[in-house]
């Protein structure tokens, strides 16, 4: 193996006097065999870089590699290449060549991008084809600029199989990680920050997202037209609108995720079908859970629903049962009894009831809230269940709810 070290002086000379303001990497990487192991000394380095054969770039503190505004700064073409321990800076600003700090294109099989700070780019890491690629404890920060829809995304996973996206920091940009038309893609243990999206899922199937940390985007993790994904253990704390979205997702799992603090809904549910919700806490949001637009055959027990302003909305004619095999659900706001001490309760919740339905489908009832009329239907449906015109119920709710862990990283790096 060959192992070269970069120093500026040397740089300097392969590409000929006269640079001004630092020192182009590609000669270097040009001359260099395959399987060599290029280490540079601390520096500003001037690319666009083009890798096409099978290399590792180590850089380290104070290692600067500048794109000079056009393309990708690096662009690998070719399978096994590593990069690693670069602060990476200077993309393009063109959305239709997703300009971005690191290319991967359909050639780069099995490429390895580790611990490199990537600020400013339009796209951070633009995984296009490439397969079974690793992006592992980067950090990425957007572009702040613009409208965020016009922002890039921190990791852009397109048609590549395998991709592994773990333990890295996005912040800023469009969406945190953006896949579309891919499979089997492991995105874990990354934090996400200042987005619009933290996860976004487009026609992804049998995926998963796992131990991830969403904070104070519009969005937390989105799956959209996909089948057979786990979104398992992550946590979205404060993010606006929700924490979890299920869109026209169908034969997946929902599990162990904490969401908190969520200003309009934890989880929202859209034409989805025959997933399984189990064991999370939604959490002082303003809606724990809505279903709608035909939803149907979606198992949800073991969950807990804590101080939401509305814990359910679900408009029908029919009951739907949140409980499988005796076991129901946590209800912050159910006050009930367990007189065999089993965990679980002795009555049946109902969240939702007539008024709640004429309200969802009619705002400007709300003005009759404080009527006489009003409030005798409420008392009477709570002394008469039967006069309940349906939605969901649950007959065997839990009487504790499930405790979810905040990752250590959102503790300590909450700013």
């Amino acid at each position: 193996m060959w192992l070269i070290k970069a120093f500026g002086f040397l740089l300097s000379v392969l590409a000929g006097p006269g640079l001004a303001g630092g020192t182009p990497l590609q000669p270097l990487v040009q001359a260099s065999p395959p399987g060599a192991v290029v280490r540079l000394e601390p520096g500003l380095y001037l690319g666009p870089v083009h890798l096409s054969r099978p290399i590792t770039v180590i850089g380290g503190a104070g290692v600067h590699l500048e794109g000079g505004g056009q393309g990708s700064v690096i662009t690998v073409a070719a399978e096994g290449v590593q990069v690693e321990g670069l602060r990476i800076t200077g993309s393009g600003d063109d959305h239709a060549t997703k300009d971005a700090g690191i290319t991967l294109t359909k050639v780069a099989t099995g490429a390895v991008i580790r611990g490199n700070l990537l600020q400013g780019n339009l796209y951070g890491i633009d995984v296009h084809g490439a397969q079974d690629a690793q992006i592992i404890g980067n950090t990425i920060e957007g572009r702040q600029g613009h409208r965020m829809n016009q922002r890039g995304n921190g990791v852009y996973v397109w048609n590549a199989p395998g991709t592994a996206v773990e333990g890295n920091d996005i912040r800023w940009g469009r969406d945190g990680i953006f896949v579309n038309t891919s499979k089997r893609n492991v995105f874990h243990g990354n934090r996400f920050r200042d987005l619009r999206f933290a996860v976004h899922y487009m026609y992804a199937n049998d995926s998963e997202v796992t131990g991830n940390l969403s904070i104070g985007n519009h969005l937390g993790f989105a799956v959209m037209y996909s089948r057979h994904v786990k979104v398992v253990d992550n946590v979205s704390i404060g993010d606006r609108d929700h924490g979890v979205m299920l869109n026209f997702t169908n034969r997946s799992e929902v599990r162990g995720n904490y969401v908190q603090d969520g200003a309009k809904k934890c989880l929202f549910v859209y034409n989805a079908h025959k997933n399984e919700i189990t064991d999370n806490r939604f959490e002082r949001c303003g809606i724990g859970i809505h279903f709608t637009a035909g939803s149907e055959r979606n198992a949800v027990t073991g969950n807990a629903f804590v101080g939401n302003r509305t814990q359910v909305k679900y408009v029908s004619t029919k009951w739907l049962d949140w409980a499988t095999e005796g076991r129901g659900n946590y209800w912050s706001d159910f006050v009930a009894t367990d007189l065999d001490g089993d965990g679980i309760a002795d009555g049946t919740y109902r969240p939702n009831d007539s008024i709640d339905q004429v309200l969802w489908q009619q705002p400007a009832a709300r003005l009759l809230m404080g009527s006489p009329a009003v409030q005798l239907v409420q008392w009477a449906q709570s002394a008469f269940p039967a006069l309940t015109p349906g939605g969901v119920m649950d007959s065997a709710p839990l009487m504790r709810p499930i405790e979810v862990d905040v990752p250590e990283w959102g503790v300590s790096h909450g700013g």
